[in-house]
Protein backbone atom coordinates (compact mmCIF):
# COMPACT_ATOMS: atom_id res chain seq x y z
CA UNK A 1 0.00 0.00 0.00
CA UNK A 2 1.44 3.18 -1.38
CA UNK A 3 1.14 6.00 1.64
CA UNK A 4 0.88 9.72 0.94
CA UNK A 5 3.59 11.72 2.18
CA UNK A 6 1.58 14.93 2.10
CA UNK A 7 -1.08 12.51 4.25
CA UNK A 8 1.32 11.98 6.87
CA UNK A 9 3.72 15.16 6.86
CA UNK A 10 0.47 16.63 7.86
CA UNK A 11 0.30 14.85 10.81
CA UNK A 12 3.28 16.02 12.33
CA UNK A 13 2.20 18.96 11.14
CA UNK A 14 -0.22 19.54 13.68
CA UNK A 15 2.78 18.98 15.99
CA UNK A 16 5.51 21.33 14.26
CA UNK A 17 5.90 22.97 17.51
CA UNK A 18 7.83 19.79 19.15
CA UNK A 19 9.93 20.12 16.39
CA UNK A 20 10.50 22.95 14.26
CA UNK A 21 13.86 22.45 12.59
CA UNK A 22 12.99 19.89 10.34
CA UNK A 23 10.65 16.71 8.75
CA UNK A 24 12.25 13.71 8.33
CA UNK A 25 10.33 11.13 6.74
CA UNK A 26 10.81 7.33 5.28
CA UNK A 27 8.46 5.49 3.31
CA UNK A 28 7.69 1.31 4.65
CA UNK A 29 6.57 -1.61 2.80
CA UNK A 30 3.26 -0.89 4.46
CA UNK A 31 2.75 2.24 5.79
CA UNK A 32 5.29 5.68 6.36
CA UNK A 33 6.70 7.23 9.33
CA UNK A 34 7.63 10.84 9.63
CA UNK A 35 9.17 13.11 12.74
CA UNK A 36 9.47 16.66 13.27
CA UNK A 37 13.00 17.29 14.98
CA UNK A 38 13.92 20.09 17.42
CA UNK A 39 18.00 20.67 17.79
CA UNK A 40 18.40 22.25 20.89
CA UNK A 41 22.40 23.46 20.91
CA UNK A 42 22.98 24.13 17.22
CA UNK A 43 23.60 20.34 16.48
CA UNK A 44 21.34 17.94 14.95
CA UNK A 45 19.12 15.37 16.97
CA UNK A 46 17.81 13.40 15.17
CA UNK A 47 14.25 11.93 15.51
CA UNK A 48 14.60 8.43 12.89
CA UNK A 49 16.89 6.04 13.05
CA UNK A 50 19.62 6.37 10.03
CA UNK A 51 19.16 2.27 9.68
CA UNK A 52 16.06 1.75 7.83
CA UNK A 53 16.14 -2.16 9.76
CA UNK A 54 14.86 -1.64 12.58
CA UNK A 55 13.27 2.00 12.07
CA UNK A 56 13.39 3.75 15.25
CA UNK A 57 11.82 7.02 15.81
CA UNK A 58 12.04 8.96 19.15
CA UNK A 59 10.43 11.71 21.30
CA UNK A 60 12.72 12.18 23.96
CA UNK A 61 16.76 11.65 25.06
CA UNK A 62 18.48 8.83 26.28
CA UNK A 63 21.57 8.92 28.18
CA UNK A 64 23.05 5.23 27.79
CA UNK A 65 26.37 4.79 26.77
CA UNK A 66 27.43 4.63 24.00
CA UNK A 67 30.14 5.36 21.47
CA UNK A 68 31.47 8.45 20.00
CA UNK A 69 29.31 9.28 17.37
CA UNK A 70 26.37 7.01 18.03
CA UNK A 71 22.70 8.76 18.18
CA UNK A 72 20.00 8.49 20.57
CA UNK A 73 17.74 6.39 18.09
CA UNK A 74 20.87 4.32 17.19
CA UNK A 75 20.91 3.43 20.73
CA UNK A 76 17.74 2.17 21.08
CA UNK A 77 18.31 0.05 17.62
CA UNK A 78 21.09 -1.58 19.25
CA UNK A 79 19.46 -2.53 22.13
CA UNK A 80 16.56 -3.41 20.22
CA UNK A 81 19.01 -5.89 18.24
CA UNK A 82 20.39 -7.03 21.27
CA UNK A 83 17.58 -7.46 23.89
CA UNK A 84 14.14 -7.34 21.04
CA UNK A 85 11.26 -6.36 23.59
CA UNK A 86 12.98 -6.68 26.60
CA UNK A 87 15.04 -3.93 25.39
CA UNK A 88 12.81 -0.88 27.19
CA UNK A 89 13.70 -2.22 30.56
CA UNK A 90 17.97 -1.16 29.57
CA UNK A 91 16.75 2.60 28.45
CA UNK A 92 18.19 5.35 30.64
CA UNK A 93 16.19 8.28 29.78
CA UNK A 94 12.85 10.32 29.21
CA UNK A 95 11.70 9.23 26.30
CA UNK A 96 8.47 7.80 23.75
CA UNK A 97 9.58 6.42 21.08
CA UNK A 98 8.46 3.80 18.08
CA UNK A 99 9.97 0.91 16.62
CA UNK A 100 9.21 -0.60 13.57
CA UNK A 101 10.70 -4.18 13.15
CA UNK A 102 9.39 -5.79 9.30
CA UNK A 103 5.79 -5.92 9.94
CA UNK A 104 5.37 -5.72 13.61
CA UNK A 105 5.00 -1.76 14.94
CA UNK A 106 6.10 -1.45 18.57
CA UNK A 107 5.43 1.51 21.03
CA UNK A 108 6.88 2.44 23.87
CA UNK A 109 7.11 4.79 26.93
CA UNK A 110 9.35 5.13 29.84
CA UNK A 111 8.83 4.57 33.79
CA UNK A 112 7.81 8.10 34.66
CA UNK A 113 6.08 8.99 31.60
CA UNK A 114 6.11 12.83 31.03
CA UNK A 115 6.88 12.19 26.93
CA UNK A 116 2.99 11.10 25.76
CA UNK A 117 2.66 8.09 22.99
CA UNK A 118 -0.79 8.37 21.64
CA UNK A 119 -2.46 5.51 18.93
CA UNK A 120 -4.96 4.16 17.24
CA UNK A 121 -5.44 0.72 16.13
CA UNK A 122 -8.56 0.22 13.72
CA UNK A 123 -9.30 -2.46 11.35
CA UNK A 124 -5.45 -3.75 11.62
CA UNK A 125 -4.30 -0.20 10.59
CA UNK A 126 -2.45 1.38 13.52
CA UNK A 127 -1.59 5.33 13.74
CA UNK A 128 0.57 6.66 16.72
CA UNK A 129 1.87 10.06 17.24
CA UNK A 130 3.23 12.10 20.33
CA UNK A 131 -0.16 13.87 20.95
CA UNK A 132 -3.54 13.55 20.03
CA UNK A 133 -4.09 16.25 17.55
CA UNK A 134 -1.91 14.11 15.34
CA UNK A 135 -4.13 11.81 15.10
CA UNK A 136 -7.36 14.24 14.15
CA UNK A 137 -9.25 13.04 10.75
CA UNK A 138 -7.51 9.73 11.22
CA UNK A 139 -9.29 8.43 14.11
CA UNK A 140 -12.58 9.24 16.16
CA UNK A 141 -10.69 7.52 19.48
CA UNK A 142 -7.46 7.49 20.76
CA UNK A 143 -5.90 5.97 23.78
CA UNK A 144 -2.60 6.76 25.56
CA UNK A 145 0.18 4.37 26.16
CA UNK A 146 0.61 3.91 30.31
CA UNK A 147 4.25 4.54 31.32
CA UNK A 148 6.32 1.86 31.55
CA UNK A 149 4.09 -0.28 28.85
CA UNK A 150 5.04 -1.02 25.02
CA UNK A 151 2.28 -1.44 22.19
CA UNK A 152 3.05 -4.25 19.75
CA UNK A 153 0.39 -4.32 16.81
CA UNK A 154 0.83 -8.64 17.02
CA UNK A 155 0.52 -9.02 21.00
CA UNK A 156 -1.12 -5.99 22.57
CA UNK A 157 -0.14 -3.54 25.41
CA UNK A 158 2.30 -4.90 27.78
CA UNK A 159 4.58 -3.97 31.31
CA UNK A 160 8.07 -3.84 31.09
CA UNK A 161 10.55 -3.44 34.04
CA UNK A 162 11.88 -0.35 35.55
CA UNK A 163 15.23 1.01 33.80
CA UNK A 164 17.27 -0.44 37.46
CA UNK A 165 20.63 2.04 38.31
CA UNK A 166 22.84 1.20 40.80
CA UNK A 167 21.97 3.11 43.82
CA UNK A 168 22.96 3.07 47.70
CA UNK A 169 21.18 1.48 50.60
CA UNK A 170 18.81 3.10 52.88
CA UNK A 171 21.32 3.11 56.10
CA UNK A 172 20.70 6.54 58.22
CA UNK A 173 18.91 9.77 58.06
CA UNK A 174 22.10 11.76 57.34
CA UNK A 175 23.71 9.40 54.90
CA UNK A 176 20.43 8.89 53.11
CA UNK A 177 20.58 13.42 52.64
CA UNK A 178 24.34 12.88 51.52
CA UNK A 179 23.31 10.06 49.21
CA UNK A 180 20.62 12.26 48.04
CA UNK A 181 22.76 15.36 47.31
CA UNK A 182 25.02 13.39 45.53
CA UNK A 183 23.22 11.77 43.43
CA UNK A 184 20.73 14.55 42.42
CA UNK A 185 23.66 17.40 41.67
CA UNK A 186 24.89 14.19 39.56
CA UNK A 187 21.70 13.86 37.52
CA UNK A 188 21.83 17.87 36.42
CA UNK A 189 25.62 17.98 35.50
CA UNK A 190 24.48 15.02 33.61
CA UNK A 191 21.44 16.92 31.32
CA UNK A 192 24.04 19.94 31.07
CA UNK A 193 26.55 17.73 29.86
CA UNK A 194 25.71 18.85 26.39
CA UNK A 195 25.89 22.63 27.01
CA UNK A 196 22.41 22.85 25.88
CA UNK A 197 20.40 23.46 28.89
CA UNK A 198 20.69 28.27 29.22
CA UNK A 199 17.97 28.52 31.26
CA UNK A 200 16.21 26.82 34.67
CA UNK A 201 12.50 27.82 35.36
CA UNK A 202 12.33 29.15 38.94
CA UNK A 203 9.11 29.18 40.85
CA UNK A 204 10.26 30.17 43.75
CA UNK A 205 9.81 26.94 45.37
CA UNK A 206 12.32 24.80 47.07
CA UNK A 207 12.22 22.24 43.98
CA UNK A 208 13.02 24.58 41.42
CA UNK A 209 15.34 26.74 43.67
CA UNK A 210 17.45 23.45 44.36
CA UNK A 211 17.62 22.76 40.77
CA UNK A 212 18.60 26.45 40.17
CA UNK A 213 21.41 26.61 42.59
CA UNK A 214 22.92 22.88 41.20
CA UNK A 215 22.65 24.61 37.64
CA UNK A 216 24.68 27.48 39.06
CA UNK A 217 27.59 25.71 40.78
CA UNK A 218 28.06 23.87 37.30
CA UNK A 219 27.07 26.47 34.98
CA UNK A 220 27.56 30.29 35.84
CA UNK A 221 26.24 31.78 32.89
CA UNK A 222 22.97 29.87 33.70
CA UNK A 223 19.87 32.43 33.27
CA UNK A 224 17.20 32.24 35.55
CA UNK A 225 13.25 32.81 34.33
CA UNK A 226 9.89 33.61 36.60
CA UNK A 227 6.74 34.37 36.13
CA UNK A 228 3.65 36.19 37.55
CA UNK A 229 0.28 37.45 37.66
CA UNK A 230 0.19 40.94 37.22
CA UNK A 231 -2.73 41.36 39.31
CA UNK A 232 -2.77 38.66 41.96
CA UNK A 233 1.78 38.86 42.32
CA UNK A 234 2.00 35.65 43.81
CA UNK A 235 4.25 34.42 46.92
CA UNK A 236 6.60 32.69 45.05
CA UNK A 237 7.65 35.31 42.93
CA UNK A 238 9.20 37.16 46.24
CA UNK A 239 11.29 33.37 46.81
CA UNK A 240 12.50 33.34 42.98
CA UNK A 241 13.98 36.81 43.49
CA UNK A 242 15.85 35.84 46.77
CA UNK A 243 16.95 32.99 44.70
CA UNK A 244 18.50 34.55 42.25
CA UNK A 245 19.64 36.84 44.65
CA UNK A 246 21.21 34.62 46.87
CA UNK A 247 22.98 32.57 43.87
CA UNK A 248 23.60 35.41 41.68
CA UNK A 249 22.16 35.00 38.30
CA UNK A 250 20.65 36.78 35.77
CA UNK A 251 16.80 36.74 36.49
CA UNK A 252 14.41 37.38 33.84
CA UNK A 253 10.76 38.00 34.98
CA UNK A 254 7.14 38.13 33.03
CA UNK A 255 4.30 39.95 34.35
CA UNK A 256 1.13 37.50 32.86
CA UNK A 257 -1.83 40.06 31.96
CA UNK A 258 -5.28 39.34 32.66
CA UNK A 259 -5.19 39.89 28.11
CA UNK A 260 -2.45 37.17 28.15
CA UNK A 261 -4.81 34.51 29.38
CA UNK A 262 -7.51 35.70 27.78
CA UNK A 263 -5.94 35.20 24.55
CA UNK A 264 -3.82 32.24 25.15
CA UNK A 265 -6.59 29.63 26.77
CA UNK A 266 -8.39 28.74 23.82
CA UNK A 267 -4.41 27.89 22.60
CA UNK A 268 -3.47 26.51 25.81
CA UNK A 269 -6.24 23.95 25.45
CA UNK A 270 -5.37 22.76 22.73
CA UNK A 271 -1.71 22.54 23.55
CA UNK A 272 -2.69 20.65 26.64
CA UNK A 273 -5.36 18.34 25.22
CA UNK A 274 -7.86 18.25 28.13
CA UNK A 275 -10.04 20.39 29.73
CA UNK A 276 -9.54 19.26 33.51
CA UNK A 277 -9.04 22.78 35.08
CA UNK A 278 -6.44 22.08 37.13
CA UNK A 279 -4.11 20.83 34.76
CA UNK A 280 -5.20 24.56 31.75
CA UNK A 281 -4.88 26.69 34.79
CA UNK A 282 -1.54 25.17 36.32
CA UNK A 283 0.09 25.46 32.72
CA UNK A 284 -0.56 29.37 32.16
CA UNK A 285 2.83 29.54 33.90
CA UNK A 286 3.86 26.60 31.99
CA UNK A 287 2.79 28.79 28.58
CA UNK A 288 4.15 31.63 29.37
CA UNK A 289 7.48 31.06 30.73
CA UNK A 290 8.22 28.60 27.99
CA UNK A 291 7.10 31.45 25.66
CA UNK A 292 9.56 33.81 27.18
CA UNK A 293 12.37 31.24 27.60
CA UNK A 294 12.36 29.98 23.49
CA UNK A 295 13.95 34.38 22.87
CA UNK A 296 16.89 33.46 24.68
CA UNK A 297 17.50 29.10 24.98
CA UNK A 298 16.04 25.86 23.53
CA UNK A 299 16.82 23.34 26.98
CA UNK A 300 15.66 24.12 30.38
CA UNK A 301 16.17 23.00 33.33
CA UNK A 302 12.58 22.34 35.59
CA UNK A 303 11.85 21.02 38.85
CA UNK A 304 8.87 18.97 38.64
CA UNK A 305 8.91 15.66 40.26
CA UNK A 306 10.09 16.18 43.74
CA UNK A 307 6.68 16.33 45.39
CA UNK A 308 5.86 13.07 43.68
CA UNK A 309 8.75 11.36 45.23
CA UNK A 310 9.59 12.94 48.54
CA UNK A 311 6.53 13.85 50.43
CA UNK A 312 5.17 16.70 48.97
CA UNK A 313 1.48 15.88 49.14
CA UNK A 314 2.37 15.01 52.93
CA UNK A 315 -0.83 16.44 54.32
CA UNK A 316 -3.11 13.90 52.62
CA UNK A 317 -0.83 11.04 53.54
CA UNK A 318 -0.95 11.92 57.07
CA UNK A 319 -4.46 11.19 57.12
CA UNK A 320 -3.65 7.45 56.24
CA UNK A 321 -2.61 5.37 59.44
CA UNK A 322 -1.07 2.00 57.90
CA UNK A 323 2.51 2.57 56.51
CA UNK A 324 1.67 -0.39 53.82
CA UNK A 325 -1.27 2.34 52.56
CA UNK A 326 0.80 5.53 52.21
CA UNK A 327 3.88 3.42 49.91
CA UNK A 328 1.30 2.38 47.66
CA UNK A 329 0.06 5.56 47.66
CA UNK A 330 3.73 7.34 47.45
CA UNK A 331 4.69 4.89 44.15
CA UNK A 332 0.70 5.94 42.70
CA UNK A 333 1.89 9.45 43.07
CA UNK A 334 4.96 8.68 40.39
CA UNK A 335 2.45 6.14 38.05
CA UNK A 336 -0.15 8.74 38.02
CA UNK A 337 2.02 11.82 37.70
CA UNK A 338 1.30 11.97 33.54
CA UNK A 339 -2.03 12.42 34.28
CA UNK A 340 -1.71 15.84 34.86
CA UNK A 341 1.52 17.47 36.19
CA UNK A 342 4.08 15.69 33.69
CA UNK A 343 1.13 16.41 30.87
CA UNK A 344 1.26 20.35 31.82
CA UNK A 345 5.35 19.97 31.97
CA UNK A 346 5.53 18.36 28.56
CA UNK A 347 2.97 20.32 26.32
CA UNK A 348 3.76 23.53 28.08
CA UNK A 349 6.94 23.69 27.41
CA UNK A 350 6.97 22.30 23.61
CA UNK A 351 4.40 24.70 23.39
CA UNK A 352 6.62 27.12 22.27
CA UNK A 353 9.70 24.64 20.98
CA UNK A 354 11.49 24.56 24.29
CA UNK A 355 12.76 21.02 25.29
CA UNK A 356 12.73 20.47 29.35
CA UNK A 357 14.88 18.26 31.21
CA UNK A 358 14.05 17.24 34.64
CA UNK A 359 16.62 16.17 36.90
CA UNK A 360 14.94 14.53 39.36
CA UNK A 361 13.02 12.25 37.45
CA UNK A 362 16.47 10.78 36.53
CA UNK A 363 16.29 6.87 37.40
CA UNK A 364 18.92 7.04 40.17
CA UNK A 365 16.89 9.65 41.60
CA UNK A 366 13.76 7.44 41.39
CA UNK A 367 14.84 4.74 42.22
CA UNK A 368 16.66 5.72 44.98
CA UNK A 369 13.90 7.87 46.28
CA UNK A 370 11.60 4.18 46.73
CA UNK A 371 14.42 3.35 49.44
CA UNK A 372 13.93 6.30 51.61
CA UNK A 373 11.31 6.10 54.48
CA UNK A 374 7.81 7.79 53.98
CA UNK A 375 8.49 8.99 57.66
CA UNK A 376 11.54 11.02 56.12
CA UNK A 377 9.61 12.52 54.10
CA UNK A 378 7.12 13.83 55.95
CA UNK A 379 8.93 14.35 59.24
CA UNK A 380 8.20 16.22 62.73
CA UNK A 381 11.24 18.79 62.08
CA UNK A 382 11.85 20.04 65.71
CA UNK A 383 13.81 23.30 64.96
CA UNK A 384 11.13 24.30 63.16
CA UNK A 385 8.39 23.15 65.37
CA UNK A 386 5.74 21.48 62.99
CA UNK A 387 5.86 18.29 60.21
CA UNK A 388 7.79 19.36 57.24
CA UNK A 389 6.91 17.88 53.69
CA UNK A 390 10.21 16.85 51.80
CA UNK A 391 12.40 17.14 54.99
CA UNK A 392 14.99 14.74 53.57
CA UNK A 393 15.09 16.95 50.54
CA UNK A 394 15.65 19.97 52.57
CA UNK A 395 18.51 18.58 54.41
CA UNK A 396 20.21 17.10 51.75
CA UNK A 397 20.36 20.87 50.45
CA UNK A 398 20.17 23.15 53.38
CA UNK A 399 23.63 24.84 52.64
CA UNK A 400 22.91 25.32 49.72
CA UNK A 401 19.08 27.73 50.08
CA UNK A 402 18.42 30.59 51.61
CA UNK A 403 16.87 30.22 54.82
CA UNK A 404 13.29 31.06 53.91
CA UNK A 405 13.54 29.03 50.76
CA UNK A 406 14.90 25.72 53.11
CA UNK A 407 12.00 26.30 55.49
CA UNK A 408 8.58 27.54 53.13
CA UNK A 409 6.03 25.46 52.88
CA UNK A 410 4.88 24.01 49.84
CA UNK A 411 1.92 25.79 47.63
CA UNK A 412 -0.20 24.46 45.01
CA UNK A 413 1.03 25.52 41.76
CA UNK A 414 -2.02 27.01 40.23
CA UNK A 415 -2.31 28.83 43.94
CA UNK A 416 1.22 29.63 44.26
CA UNK A 417 1.50 31.26 40.83
CA UNK A 418 -2.00 33.37 40.71
CA UNK A 419 -3.64 31.83 38.65
CA UNK A 420 -6.70 30.57 40.19
CA UNK A 421 -8.05 33.54 41.64
CA UNK A 422 -7.82 35.33 38.51
CA UNK A 423 -9.25 32.12 36.28
CA UNK A 424 -12.72 31.84 38.61
CA UNK A 425 -12.98 35.79 37.52
CA UNK A 426 -12.59 35.47 33.94
CA UNK A 427 -14.22 32.53 33.87
CA UNK A 428 -17.56 34.11 34.44
CA UNK A 429 -17.26 35.92 31.28
CA UNK A 430 -18.34 32.92 29.69
CA UNK A 431 -19.89 30.71 31.84
CA UNK A 432 -22.41 31.05 35.00
CA UNK A 433 -23.17 28.70 37.85
CA UNK A 434 -27.08 28.89 36.29
CA UNK A 435 -25.35 27.32 33.09
CA UNK A 436 -23.04 24.96 34.67
CA UNK A 437 -25.68 23.62 36.98
CA UNK A 438 -27.37 22.53 33.47
CA UNK A 439 -24.51 21.42 31.54
CA UNK A 440 -22.44 19.63 34.91
CA UNK A 441 -21.73 16.52 32.36
CA UNK A 442 -19.83 15.41 29.02
CA UNK A 443 -20.70 13.74 26.37
CA UNK A 444 -19.29 10.71 27.04
CA UNK A 445 -20.26 11.31 30.80
CA UNK A 446 -17.44 12.66 32.53
CA UNK A 447 -18.76 15.30 35.53
CA UNK A 448 -17.53 18.23 35.16
CA UNK A 449 -16.13 20.12 38.05
CA UNK A 450 -17.07 23.94 37.92
CA UNK A 451 -17.95 26.71 35.83
CA UNK A 452 -14.68 27.45 34.77
CA UNK A 453 -14.18 23.60 34.03
CA UNK A 454 -17.28 23.41 31.61
CA UNK A 455 -15.63 26.71 29.86
CA UNK A 456 -12.13 24.49 28.75
CA UNK A 457 -14.58 21.73 27.86
CA UNK A 458 -16.46 23.98 25.60
CA UNK A 459 -12.96 24.91 24.06
CA UNK A 460 -11.72 21.25 24.28
CA UNK A 461 -14.99 19.98 21.94
CA UNK A 462 -13.99 23.19 19.40
CA UNK A 463 -10.60 21.11 18.78
CA UNK A 464 -10.93 17.84 19.07
CA UNK A 465 -13.71 14.71 18.78
CA UNK A 466 -15.97 13.43 21.40
CA UNK A 467 -13.58 10.31 21.49
CA UNK A 468 -10.59 12.33 22.05
CA UNK A 469 -12.18 13.08 25.91
CA UNK A 470 -10.16 10.30 27.67
CA UNK A 471 -7.51 12.25 26.98
CA UNK A 472 -8.90 14.06 29.98
CA UNK A 473 -7.79 11.93 32.96
CA UNK A 474 -8.60 12.97 36.80
CA UNK A 475 -5.08 12.72 39.09
CA UNK A 476 -6.59 11.13 42.13
CA UNK A 477 -3.86 8.79 43.54
CA UNK A 478 -5.75 8.33 46.96
CA UNK A 479 -8.13 5.72 45.11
Amino acid sequence: MKTDRKEIEAMVDAMRHRGPDRVSFRELDKGAVAVRELDVSGVSTPGLSSAPSPTVLLDGEIYNDRADGTSNVDVIADLYRAHGKDCFRHIEGSYACAVIDGDEIILARDSVGSRPVIYNRQNGIVCFASEAKGLIGRAEKVDELPPRHWFSSKEGVNRFDDFAPDVPEYHSPEQAAKDLEELLVEATRKRMADGSAGAVSLSGGLDSSIIAAIAKSIDPSIHLFSTTIKRYPSKDLEFAKLMAKHVDCRHTIYEISDDDIKKSIPDIVWYMETFDEDCVSGAIANYYTSKMIAQHSRCVLVGEGADELFGGYFRELKKIDSEEEKKRIAQKLVDVAYNSALRRLDRGWLSNSVNYRTPFLAPEVVAFSMRIPISLKHHYDEEQGRDVEKWILRKAFQSWLPAEIYARPKLRFAGGTGVDDLMDELTREHVDTGEFANNGTTASGMKLNSPKELYYYRLFTGHFPAGFENMTARWDPFK
